[in-house]
């Protein structure tokens, strides 16, 4: 019970503080991220992130696919395939502004 009241005078205090921080401050934190976001470096950094995470996805599949072999059901390997042909017909840039190439 304690921690309920706890977590409760918390959740009271943080809508407290952020009604009196209004709409003006939620602006301006939504400025600043949209920034940080389209800023260059970070894109470029998000970019090679990307990358370097579809590569190491391509490994890991490689492994677990010579290691699982003909153990898949027919309907995740119909998936997975129809999943990478999507991918490799239709790439197109994410949320983000990445390609998914």
């Amino acid at each position: 019970m304690r921690y309920r009241l706890t977590f409760v005078a918390g959740l009271a205090l943080g809508y407290v503080l952020g009604t009196r921080a209004g709409r003006e401050r939620y602006e301006q934190l939504k400025k600043s991220a949209r920034q940080f976001a389209q800023n260059p470096a970070v894109r470029n950094t998000a970019e090679s992130a990307a990358q370097q995470g579809r590569v190491f996805a391509g490994k890991a599949y490689h492994v677990v696919s010579e290691k699982v072999g003909d153990r898949v059901p027919e309907s995740v390997a119909g998936r997975v395939r129809s999943l990478r042909e999507r991918n490799a017909n239709g790439a197109r840039p994410d949320d983000w502004g990445t390609s998914a190439t």
